[in-house]
C-alpha cells in the first residue's frame, strides 16, 4: 500500500507535469536566462519578482507628493490620520486600490512614489475617492 501511495504521489505531483513544466521553463530561460539569476540568494530573487510584502508605512507617508495641496491641509491631515488607524489588511487594500497590487516592487518603499491631487470638482461631498493606477495618483476630493 505504501509503495502504490509514493508511486502515485510521484505521478501526480513530477511526472504529470513534467512536460508542461519543461515547456515553461524553456520559454522562461529563454527570456530570463539563468546566469543571470544565479546572483541572488533565494529570498532576494522572491523579492525582485513578487515584490515586498511589509511595509513602513509612515516611509510611505514621508515619500508621497500633493498636486493642488499642501501636507498641512486639513484634507491631508485627515486622510493621513485615518490611514495609519486602518488595520495592516486594509492598508495594503488601500495599496492594491492605488497601484493594482498590495505589494511594492523590489526597490521598496525607499523609491515607491504616489501622488495625492485635489480633483478640484464643484461638490466634493458629492465624490469619492478615486484612483490612476498608471500613474499613481491618488485623487482625493477636499
Amino acid at each position: 500500500r505504501k509503495e502504490y501511495v509514493d508511486l502515485y504521489v510521484d505521478y501526480m505531483l513530477n511526472k504529470s507535469v513534467q512536460k508542461p513544466f519543461e515547456d515553461f521553463m524553456q520559454g522562461f530561460l529563454r527570456g530570463c536566462p539563468a546566469r543571470n539569476w544565479k546572483m541572488f540568494f533565494p529570498e532576494e530573487l522572491q523579492v525582485l519578482l513578487q515584490g515586498h510584502t511589509t511595509f513602513n508605512w509612515r516611509l510611505l507617508e514621508k515619500n508621497v507628493m500633493y498636486g493642488k495641496y499642501k501636507k498641512v491641509d486639513q484634507t491631508i491631515r485627515n486622510f493621513w490620520t485615518v490611514f495609519h488607524k486602518l488595520p495592516e489588511e486594509k492598508k495594503k487594500m488601500f495599496l492594491a486600490f492605488l497601484s493594482g497590487s498590495d505589494r511594492i516592487t523590489g526597490y521598496g518603499l525607499e523609491c515607491f512614489r504616489f501622488c495625492i491631487a485635489d480633483p478640484q470638482i464643484e461638490n466634493p461631498d458629492e465624490s469619492c475617492p478615486y484612483a490612476n493606477t498608471c500613474y499613481l495618483i491618488l485623487f482625493l476630493p477636499r
